[in-house]
């Protein structure tokens, strides 16, 4: 039997479940799909979620490395640009780039996480 790859996850290490809540779901407009803790004070490993991109955030020592970097083909990239201009979110104002790779808005979270969203050219 072949092997079949599903779909890939990206994990990003946060430190502040708060500030992540306000980043990723208050202004990049993601749902939180599940949150998980150990019984205790333990720290949160969750999933969240816009359309097709999904994410894990993490406060384990052992997973991920802040500052990483997820690169995600998409589309509409204007259209969110324009969406995220318009929130108010004092910590980011993204811009535009574009090459020849397509055009490409980066959003960097409170931890040094980069989701680089980037529109091939057609």
């Amino acid at each position: 039997m072949a092997v079949t790859f599903h779909r890939t996850v990206p994990i990003f290490r946060i430190f502040d479940l708060a500030k992540a809540r306000e980043f990723y779901v208050g202004y990049a407009g993601f749902t939180v799909d599940w949150e998980h803790r150990f019984p205790g004070v333990a720290p949160v490993y969750m999933q969240v979620s816009r359309g097709g991109l999904v994410l894990h955030l993490s406060e384990h020592h052992g997973d991920a490395t802040p500052g990483s970097t997820a690169y995600v083909e998409a589309t509409g990239v204007r259209e969110l640009h324009a969406e995220l201009t318009a929130r108010d979110y004092g910590y980011l104002r993204p811009g535009l780039d574009e090459s020849e790779i397509g055009l490409c808005l980066e959003l960097l979270d409170p931890f040094g996480n980069r989701l680089r969203l980037v529109e091939p050219p057609q």
